[in-house]
């Protein structure tokens, strides 16, 4: 298969309407979103989304999201529209959270991964809703990767990883929040599934109470169904091994050059991930400032290009715990599926 490839840009128009009529006739189009790049087809066509699995050799108990351009849409994918969801559209939609309740008979079993319940979302790109609205279909997206690698947030990420899978890649330049969207489960009490750009403290702002899930930040136990993608299965991963270093900023950056300096010792090559106010602890040692740790949105911004120009030419990264609210909930996430869930003490 060759792929195609249009600037979204200078060739929004034709290229929008290309891939429009590529989603409408079962094929796999990548486009940009607020939060990474999507790998979309048509969400109502089950042989059209089992091709994203193809595609991205990812695993079908994996559920998707669908992709809406409208906050009416949703009316037709789940049994019904909760109150609640109601009020999260209002304050969030379009933006970076997707809602998960009871889906009609509408939604495909691959689309779900065969649960009783559908992720929707409305993305906050002019690429991606105009998509949506050419298409005239749910888009069923998951990020436009191979399974289990950093999620892209460029066009040059999705095609180093799918060139020659997929029929088409609309370059929207980088993403904006470059982490994957919050996922918030309205079945039973409102649960964060996967924290992302919209935090549990700007839910809880609309909604009242709102609990995070304990596999936010552990594994999920074995045998369990994933209720949302990025929960099941290691993700983020470069081929480098990621290790996380907890305590205090000094703390931290102690732990990391110790076992920076054994390891470079015992022939391995290593980079450091560091932020603003660490950078000096780090001296003639290899490290890049990936973002600012009084602003976590910055670090999750620049996480997985890091990952991706980094992860493959080293063998060790060493990277900074983060507090575990607001955006820092987000990035520790999606830091911790990288590792494995190896700390630098446990290594």
């Amino acid at each position: 298969m060759q792929t195609q490839y249009f600037n979204a840009v200078s060739q929004k128009e034709n290229g929008v309407r290309l891939a429009g009529s590529i989603i409408r006739a079962g094929g796999l189009v990548a486009f940009p979103t607020e939060t990474v790049y999507g790998l979309g087809a048509n969400g109502l066509d089950p042989e059209a989304v089992e091709g994203i699995f193809r595609a991205k050799g990812r695993p079908s108990d994996n559920p998707l999201i669908l992709h809406v351009a409208k906050k009416s849409d949703v009316k037709d994918l789940w049994t019904r529209v909760p109150e609640e969801a109601r009020l999260l559209m209002d304050a969030f939609w379009p933006g970076p959270l997707t809602l998960i309740f009871n889906r009609s008979s509408l939604v495909p079993d691959q689309v779900a991964a065969g649960l009783p319940t559908v992720a929707v979302r409305m993305p906050d790109h002019k690429t991606a809703l105009a998509l949506i609205r050419a298409a005239g279909v749910p888009i069923a997206a998951p990020s436009a990767n191979l399974s289990g690698r950093p999620s892209p947030t460029t066009a040059q990420h999705v095609k180093a990883d799918l060139d020659g899978r997929i029929d088409l890649i609309l370059d929207g330049g980088p993403c904006r929040v470059g982490l994957e969207s919050t996922v918030l489960s309205l079945c039973g009490e409102p649960t964060i599934l996967r924290p992302g750009g919209v935090t549990r403290e700007m839910l809880e702002a609309v909604m009242g109470s709102v609990q995070v899930s304990s596999a936010v930040l552990s594994p999920l136990q074995a045998g369990a169904a994933a209720p949302s993608p990025g929960m099941k299965y290691k993700h983020y991963a470069p081929n480098a091994q990621v290790l996380i270093a907890g305590g205090s900023p000094r703390q931290a950056a102690e732990k990391i050059c110790t076992a920076y300096d054994i390891a470079m010792l015992q022939g391995k090559t290593c980079m450091i991930f560091a932020t603003k106010q660490t950078q000096a602890f780090y001296r003639q040692r290899n490290y890049v400032i990936i973002g600012d740790r009084e602003d976590p949105a910055t670090l999750c911004a620049s996480l997985f290009a890091a990952l991706r120009q980094y992860g493959d030419g080293v063998d060790l990264i060493y990277c900074e715990a983060l507090p575990q609210q607001e955006m820092g909930l987000a990035y520790m996430n999606r830091l911790l599926r990288a590792a494995g869930f190896q700390w630098l003490e446990e290594a």
